[in-house]
């Protein structure tokens, strides 16, 4: 994508990995409502996976395969900022800032930015906020102006009720789909990123099949792709 002019930028979370090492480390692991509860001993692992395990094996292969890449996150010269999501969820937050700025100069560099989905908190010494990556991908998209916010995740897409990919969608059949259930679970908090960047002057969204290779490349070079594209 760097090669033919495109500016990728990468937001990344880490469920399965926090899930490991909150194991490893006998601290456990509590959701409400499939969001992940963060007290201050999670935060510290979520940090610690996100930030010290993840962000650099990301960075290192792209590296490795002929980009520039650096790491970056919500503490990074003030990046991005959150305030706690909801009563009840500790650290979990919601973005409440992004300063784009700080992408802009780093793509101007022509190096490729890689997010982890940690927020700067509001004081001095604040632990910080573990962030869904789904939605910063969304805010992070809106305040870059992006043309495009592409979602990878382990199935074809959007699937209706018998399991076949939806091409294309709407806001309005996405309302639709989640009315009558066809849209459930973890689909819905990326279908709701998707609408929010769109929203907010994103031309278009994907979900695509993040297992299937080049699948970036298949999604906007060819005329079907291979996922859903959401738009208005």
């Amino acid at each position: 994508l760097t090669l033919v002019g495109i500016k990728p930028v990468i937001v990344h979370g880490g469920g399965k990995d926090i899930n490991r090492m909150l194991e490893k480390l006998n601290i456990e692991a509590k959701f409400i409502d499939g969001v992940r509860v963060t007290d201050e001993a999670t935060m510290e692992v979520v940090e610690m996976v996100l930030w010290g395990s993840i962000n650099n094996e990301i960075v290192s292969l792209l590296c490795g395969h002929g980009a520039k890449a650096i790491g970056l996150n919500g503490k990074s010269s003030s990046f991005f900022k959150a305030k706690p999501l909801a009563e009840g969820m500790g650290l979990t937050g919601e973005v409440t800032e992004v300063d784009p700025s700080i992408v802009e100069k780093v793509l101007d560099e022509k190096f490729v930015p890689v997010i982890a989905s940690i927020a700067e908190g509001e004081s001095l010494g604040h632990p910080g906020y573990n962030i869904n990556a789904d939605t910063l991908a969304s805010a992070v998209a809106v305040a870059i102006k992006a043309k495009k916010v592409i979602f990878m995740t382990d199935t074809a897409g959007v699937l209706d009720k018998e399991k076949s990919l939806l091409a294309t969608l709407d806001k309005k059949k996405i309302d639709t789909l989640i009315g009558d259930g066809t849209i459930a679970g973890g689909m819905i908090p990326k279908v709701d990123a998707c609408i929010k960047a769109i929203d907010g002057g994103v031309e278009k969204a994907h979900i695509i099949d993040g297992r299937v290779e080049h699948s970036i490349l298949l999604e906007l070079f060819t005329v079907d792709g291979i996922g859903t594209e959401i738009s208005l």
